[in-house]
This record gives C-alpha cells, sequence and structure tokens, in this order.
C-alpha cells in the first residue's frame, strides 16, 4: 500500500475524527445532549500537534490515562486516539444509557425478556464496560492493543474473553486485569496467541448474524439467553438453557451455519424452577 507511515497516520486521523464528532454530537436514546467535553491533542511520533482538538460525548468509565487524554493533559498518538474515542462511543453511548434506563424503571424491551431482567442485563453490561476499560488503559501505558484484539462478553457476571492476542504474557494479563473488576465470578479464557492479523472479521460477523438470526426464529429457543461471539469461524456461545432439549437445538443452529469451524459452548442448563447460581472459577 502506497503513503507508508504518514498515510497510515493521516488514516488513523481521519478515523479519530470521525469517531469523536459522531460521539460529540450525538443525543443519547436516553434523551439530552451529553455534557460538556474536554479535548484529545493529536500528536505525530514525535510529539509535535497534528492538527485538530476533538471533543468526546460527556464523562464515561474511562481508565486513568485516558481521562488525561480526554482532558488535555497528555497527548495521544493517532492509534490510541482511536482506542480512547472508540471507548467513549461504546461504554458512554450504550451502557450509560441502559443503566439510565433502569434506573428510570424500565420495564420493557428485549432486556426486559431476558432470564437476567434489566437490572442483570445493565449490570453485566457494566462489568464488560470496566474490563474493557481496564484493558484500555493497559494499552495506553504500554503501547499493546488487546483492547482492539480481545473481546469480553459478561452474562449472569461470567465473562467470556475471546479473541487473539500477541503474546502468553498479554494473555495473562488479559485474565488477571478481568479478575481485578469487582462483581466478575468466573473468567472463561478463551483468548488464543497467535498473529493478530490473520482473522476474517467480515466472515465472523457473517456467522454470528448468521447464527443470531437462526436463534431468534426459532420458536422453541429463548434467544434472548445467549450471546453470539465468532473469532476466527469458530463459535462461542455463553447464556443459560432452559433445558437440555433447547441446548441442544441451539448447538445444531451453530454446526448448521456455513464456515463455522467448530462451536464451543459455555451455556449453562438451568435446573428446573431454580434461578442460575453463578459460580467462582477460572480456566
Amino acid at each position: 500500500m502506497s503513503g507508508g507511515p504518514a498515510w497510515a497516520e493521516r488514516a488513523a486521523m481521519k478515523t479519530a475524527k470521525s469517531a469523536l464528532s459522531w460521539t460529540s454530537a450525538m443525543r443519547t436514546p436516553c434523551g439530552g445532549l451529553s455534557a460538556p467535553p474536554a479535548r484529545i491533542t493529536m500528536t505525530d511520533d514525535r510529539g509535535a500537534p497534528t492538527g485538530g482538538d476533538w471533543k468526546p460525548m460527556a464523562e464515561t468509565a474511562l481508565p486513568p490515562r485516558a481521562r488525561r487524554i480526554r482532558a488535555g493533559l497528555i497527548h495521544a498518538g493517532p492509534i490510541h486516539a482511536v482506542l480512547v474515542a472508540a471507548f467513549l462511543a461504546a461504554a458512554g453511548g450504550l451502557a450509560g444509557c441502559v443503566e439510565a434506563a433502569v434506573g428510570a424503571g424500565a420495564t420493557v424491551g428485549v432486556a426486559a425478556m431476558d432470564d437476567r431482567g434489566v437490572g442483570g442485563v445493565a449490570r453485566d453490561a457494566g462489568l464488560a464496560t470496566r474490563v474493557r476499560g481496564k484493558w484500555l488503559n493497559y494499552d495506553l501505558e504500554t503501547g499493546d492493543t488487546l483492547a482492539v484484539d480481545g473481546s469480553v462478553k459478561v452474562y449472569n457476571r461470567r465473562a467470556m474473553l475471546t479473541g487473539t492476542v500477541k503474546s502468553e504474557q498479554i494473555r495473562a494479563t488479559a485474565v488477571r486485569l478481568t479478575w481485578e473488576v469487582e462483581g466478575i465470578d468466573e473468567v472463561i479464557n478463551e483468548l488464543a496467541v497467535g498473529d493478530t492479523s490473520a482473522a476474517d472479521s467480515a466472515i465472523d460477523s457473517w456467522i454470528s448474524a448468521q447464527l443470531t438470526t437462526k436463534l431468534t426464529v426459532d420458536k422453541d429457543v429463548h434467544a434472548v439467553n445467549y450471546i453470539v461471539k465468532t473469532e476466527s469461524a469458530v463459535v462461542y456461545l455463553i447464556g443459560a438453557a432452559q433445558n437440555q432439549a433447547e441446548l441442544d437445538r441451539v448447538l445444531g443452529h451453530a454446526r448448521s451455519v456455513a464456515r463455522v469451524r467448530d462451536v464451543v459452548s459455555h451455556i449453562r442448563v438451568k435446573p428446573a424452577g431454580t434461578p442460575e447460581e453463578p459460580k467462582k472459577a477460572s480456566r
């Protein structure tokens, strides 16, 4: 690809600017505008400003170093500014409004149909956001890309980690940081170590979409109780099945999707009439 490092820097800055502008201007589903924003100052590799101070949205669960970047106290290189922008958009724009809706006593929608209830869904979303915040802070301190390469899904306080990271040290760090989040009862470590550029995200997204559709249209599956994540054509599932028959249907659907290489299930079957009790464990 032509342009070399200069082209990559310009592309990263353009992405950051677009993400931050969108986030700043966005009206949240909860109503109203974001709180008064601060600045992220973009710099080149020598620390010289590259132009433009872009405003992210209101205060979210940003980790310490990211908050300092957001406040303009330290400079951010292009790639890490993109990470901060993405975190602001995802954590502030989604999790914050879910929690606000719960606080207002919302009882309708998909979350209400989930066995966890609206409060449980919001709790798990908050836990996942705090895990991502710790990962992002680690990246900002070390220059790694854990927050980009890894993924965390939380169901009933059980955190499932997936993705491909660059080293065993980063893999171990991801697990350690996840355990540091108060409220996490189990860490399921499915992180692989290898070439982080090898995955085909388009195919993975297509597989997840196909499976989600299959689960949704199956009247014998309570689809809202399952979280689907696909990495390198391997489908990872976490959630709660009403019974063994439902679990078998879910796994059958997953295996029937074209291009799926494997299916890894962390679904628990709920005892009849008994709510699921998460246990503290790690693998």
